[in-house]
């Protein structure tokens, strides 16, 4: 290989690079905080789904969340259906 060769992949391993750092890494620790803020949900923290539908933790497992969203009305979802946590306990 000569330098021209060299100069020549230069450009592909730039933006290879760029799309790491712009792109890659960024996504990664979000999901590293996502995951975090699923584990620490526990029961009578207020939290918001991804559908907009808010709601107290009642129950839970490893798999579900259970809600309250009124008196007498509460809703089963996936715990990856979380999308925030607005007040802990």
């Amino acid at each position: 290989m000569n330098t021209s060769t060299l100069v020549q992949y230069l450009p592909i391993v730039v933006i290879i690079i760029a799309f790491y750092f712009i792109l890659i890494r960024p996504q990664q620790k979000r999901q590293k905080e996502r995951n975090a803020m699923l584990k620490a949900i526990e029961v009578g923290d207020k939290v918001v789904t991804i559908g907009g539908i808010h709601g107290n933790v009642v129950e839970m497992d490893d798999q579900t969340i259970t809600l309250r969203v009124a008196d007498n009305t509460r809703i089963k979802f996936e715990r990856s259906a979380v999308n925030a946590v607005r007040d802990k306990q």
